[in-house]
């Protein structure tokens, strides 16, 4: 039970001694999430490139045999949108914008800036495109709806596909948002720091104080040598030295 306890009273007193020392390094901490925050803000504005999407909708309209819809047509409706989705984002769609735009990338490329969305218990199918160009942007998502549109009413049993909202031209990008890495290299430089002055503490095993020397050693101190007047630890460690 003793051992047990006297285990216990070291680590509360190792934990607090790391507080106390990443206490007393708390301004290098701030320093050093401000400095990496700052750098990770610059390097967002300078480097990366803004990005702006242009958002247009489609309705789909599906043959009904009656007047009345039940809730397995709306349940139908809603798988039929969802294959419609898949095919927005195909390969042939993609390759069709690509070749009515002269673009020039891949199909792989012009998929990777588009994204759909289709809301639960509606026929509406949302396209995001994102690009540098919001005019390009504004281009691609019009013709990616125009070709997907022909696509699904010649593969499926579609009876129309309208233009439920033409696309827009963004004037203010979506990303990437400098607020976000700011924060993000903030954290990063925060911990960053609080790691290496953590792994510095622990690995370092020099003994500065008679209490040191009982707890890692395990010896009895008869007495210590008091500083002179004016002197202070590193005068004495640097006299040490010279005389060495």
């Amino acid at each position: 039970m003793e051992t047990t306890q006297q285990n216990n009273d070291e680590v509360e007193i190792n934990l607090l001694e790391l507080f106390h020392i990443l206490w007393s390094k708390a301004l290098v901490i701030v320093l050093a999430a401000a400095a990496v925050g700052l750098a990770a803000m610059l390097a967002t504005r300078i480097f990366l490139t803004p990005q702006y999407q242009s958002t247009t909708r489609m309705y789909i309209l599906t043959q009904q045999n009656s007047d009345t819809v039940t809730s397995s047509d709306l349940q139908a409706s809603e798988q039929l949108t969802q294959d419609c989705a898949q095919m927005i984002q195909s390969r042939q769609v993609a390759e069709s914008v690509i070749s009515n735009l002269d673009l020039d990338m891949k199909s792989s490329e012009l998929l990777a800036k588009i994204s759909v969305e289709t809301a639960t218990d509606t026929r509406i199918i949302t396209i995001h495109v994102e690009d540098a160009d919001p005019y390009l942007a504004c281009d691609i998502a019009n013709s990616v709806r125009d070709f997907a549109a022909d696509e699904i009413q010649s593969v499926m049993n579609i009876e129309a596909v309208t233009v439920f909202e033409e696309a827009n031209i963004p004037e203010t990008p979506v990303g990437p948002s400098t607020m976000k890495n700011t924060r993000m290299g903030a954290v990063l430089g925060f911990v960053a720091a609080v790691a290496i002055i953590l792994v510095s503490y622990l690995m370092n095993d020099t003994i500065r104080t008679s209490e040191d020397v009982e707890r890692y050693l395990g010896l009895s101190t008869l007495g210590t040598i008091p500083l002179a007047e004016g002197e202070t630890q590193k005068s004495r460690k640097s006299k040490t030295k010279r005389r060495r």
